[in-house]
């Protein structure tokens, strides 16, 4: 018999679905970012009103409600073509272009020498180069045309591993079918997820936080309609996190792939370093990590003629991250409080010491819970404004439970979406930063005023003690 609890948290999966597929196929991203911002924070609210009633959900069925939850969620980004970003165009040329045996590092997608690969989807012509989001390029004969793909003079930034994966949705695609097999594929990489989240917390947490990755708002729209590929570097970072408890070398060895993904996810090793003092340790799990990353990047390397890194400098550049005084609201929380020329040392002094304590006193039995602490500092510290970053950092609050971080997943969606609706959108990517930031604390606060409280009671809320005296008297000895 089914519960009055699963028919409640059903009835508020329900009506976050239908918002979300209404959410996804409203175009409103260059037209009404207000109202699409709108449609994001019903969603939002919805989320937070099914995970709190699968709090009620008995243990034995929360699994399954999570599991069919997710895929559900997962599906709405599928109702659309992509809506508020152009990455997966890239992703689909740079399959197209390795499959035509040639380096992505090597051509710009304007090139002339990659003309014969030009097709009318990602190089329209006419009427269709009127959006904005297209570009002009230079076409044969003289003609007009445009391309979808953005950035187009300059080559790839992507990782081996994700052309790896680019190569292959291209490569099992049928003739014709565009946008569909990277949302397929963002899809499939989405439940993935859960189902790994949900293996790790069987063992060492609470089923339930997996809906905080499953039923979240950013997965179906990032990940899935967006087909963003930092849902693989999610993906591999929570399977490394999960594995690298008993088994260091594999482990390190899967943070390898996942930084050789989207680069992002370096800022997860710290946490699996948690507690290893020994220089040995560590190097169980850096050295495996290393030599994957070099491994993948090898071939890449052997048959570009230019450098695999792409547009990696030009991008860092271009995004403020090497010079605070073209940074926009790069930083902008640092900003708030110190001068310009401060924010970059003052940063660096922050990061260390996070990744010094969560190396030095993090529990080696919950690295996630190391790696949410120094990913969601990075994110405060930097302001990112592109909300798919964000992936990485929900699937982290899945696994350790401590959900006030998904603020700041919101201030990046608000930074992207809401921002410009308005003259001054720095300062409202500032603002919704701030809020986060507040929020964060808060959260930490108040997990740690309630006095008396035990080791089960913190888990199940999500508190994290790093503390030596909070780890198990006996661990199990990793192999690797």
């Amino acid at each position: 018999m089914i519960s009055t609890q699963i028919v409640r948290t059903g009835l508020f999966l329900t009506v976050l679905v239908t918002l979300l597929v209404l959410t996804v196929r409203y175009d409103g991203y260059y037209s009404d970012p207000a109202g699409l911002f709108c449609w994001y924070a019903v969603c939002w609210l919805l989320f937070a009103a099914a995970v709190w009633s699968l709090r009620r959900v008995s243990a034995r069925h929360t699994a399954a409600v999570v599991l069919l939850g997710g895929i559900t969620v997962a599906a709405t980004g599928l109702t659309a073509a992509p809506r508020t970003s152009t990455d997966m165009f890239r992703y689909a040329w740079d399959g197209r272009v390795q499959a035509a045996g040639i380096s992505p590092y090597d051509h710009a997608p304007r090139d002339a020498a990659l003309v014969p690969l030009r097709d009318g989807w990602l190089f329209p012509s006419g009427t269709a180069c009127t959006g904005p989001d297209t570009t002009r390029v230079p076409g044969p004969g003289g003609q007009v045309r445009c391309t979808r793909i953005n950035r187009p003079g300059v080559p790839t930034i992507y990782p081996p591993v994700a052309e790896g994966y680019f190569l292959l949705v291209h490569s099992v695609s049928p003739d014709g079918s565009r946008h569909k097999p990277l949302q397929v594929g963002g899809a499939l990489l989405s439940v993935g997820t859960t189902v790994a989240l949900l293996l790790v917390l069987r063992r060492r947490g609470d089923v339930r936080w997996t809906a905080y990755w499953a039923w979240c708002p950013a997965v179906p729209v990032e990940a899935v309609n967006n087909a963003h590929v930092d849902v693989l570097g999610a993906l591999l970072a929570v399977v490394a996190l999960g594995v690298v408890v008993r088994h260091r070398g594999l482990g390190g060895a899967l943070l390898g792939a996942a930084v050789a993904t989207k680069l992002l996810p370096v800022v997860v090793v710290p946490g699996a370093l948690s507690g290893l003092r020994r220089a040995r340790d560590a190097a169980a799990v850096l050295v495996p990590a290393a030599l994957v990353t070099a491994l993948v990047y090898l071939p890449y390397a052997l048959v570009s003629r230019g450098s695999v890194l792409g547009y990696l400098g030009g991008y860092a550049a271009e995004e403020g991250y090497e010079d605070t005084s073209s940074a926009k609201n790069r930083f902008a929380l640092l900003r708030l409080v110190l001068p310009d020329d401060w924010a970059l040392p003052v940063l660096a002094v922050i990061l260390v010491s996070v990744v010094g304590w969560v190396v030095w006193r993090g529990d080696p039995g919950r690295p996630w819970s190391g790696a949410l602490l120094v990913t969601g500092t990075v994110f405060l510290l930097l302001t990112p404004g592109y909300s798919w970053y964000a992936l990485l950092l929900v699937a982290l609050v899945a696994l350790d439970g401590r959900w006030e971080w998904l603020t700041v997943a919101m201030a990046g969606a608000a930074k992207y979406v809401l921002a410009p609706a308005f003259d001054d959108g720095y300062a409202v990517g500032t603002t919704a930063y701030a809020i986060a930031a507040g929020a964060v604390l808060t959260g930490w606060a108040v997990r740690h005023s309630a006095p008396g409280r035990s080791r089960e009671q913190a888990a199940r809320h999500g508190d994290v003690h790093e503390s030596g005296a909070d780890r198990p008297t006996e661990p199990t000895r990793p192999n690797g």
